[in-house]
């Protein structure tokens, strides 16, 4: 596995709720990629204040994490930006907190013209599947999303 490098974070105004280290009530996340079985994938520890029910994660919560994840696939899997669509979501069972670290996987599904299906699974400390989403991705072509989105091109995230 590599590490996904974050072009975005030396950018002062980028504020992102999941992946910039400059958002002081953000979720900080890191990327990495399984070149081989062409995932995108973050591991995350949950936060306390983030619950939902006593020691369960918030739904809410869960549902950023997978779309974040599906974004961070459309920037190193199909080499472009994009926004979320469409997004269809399977609660499986409760994220405790005390299980720790979870893990956020995303593989890309087919791709179609302008829209990527991205499946994105979320397991708990125990490596328990949680939840699963099909994300749908509205996908610019890669010069207006290096032009509308800052999209950096492949090789910022990608050493």
């Amino acid at each position: 596995m590599k590490k996904i490098n974050n072009p975005f974070a030396n950018i002062a105004e980028h504020k992102c709720f999941c992946c910039s280290p400059n958002n002081p009530i953000g979720l900080k996340l890191d990327f990495w990629y399984d070149e081989k079985n062409q995932i995108v994938g973050t591991n995350w520890n949950p936060l306390e204040y983030l619950q939902g029910y006593p020691n369960v994660l918030h739904g809410g919560i869960q549902s950023t994490l997978m779309d974040e994840v599906a974004s961070w696939a459309v920037y190193v899997l199909i080499e472009t930006g994009g926004v979320t669509s469409k997004m269809e979501i399977r609660f499986l069972k409760p994220v405790l907190i005390s299980n720790g670290l979870l893990t956020i996987k995303a593989s890309l599904i087919d791709k179609e013209k302008r829209f990527a299906n991205i499946k994105t699974e979320l397991f708990d400390g125990k490596n328990e599947l949680c939840a699963e989403a099909i994300v749908q991705y509205f996908i610019y072509p890669q010069e207006l999303a290096i032009k509308k989105l800052n999209y950096p091109g492949i090789s910022a995230f990608l050493e």
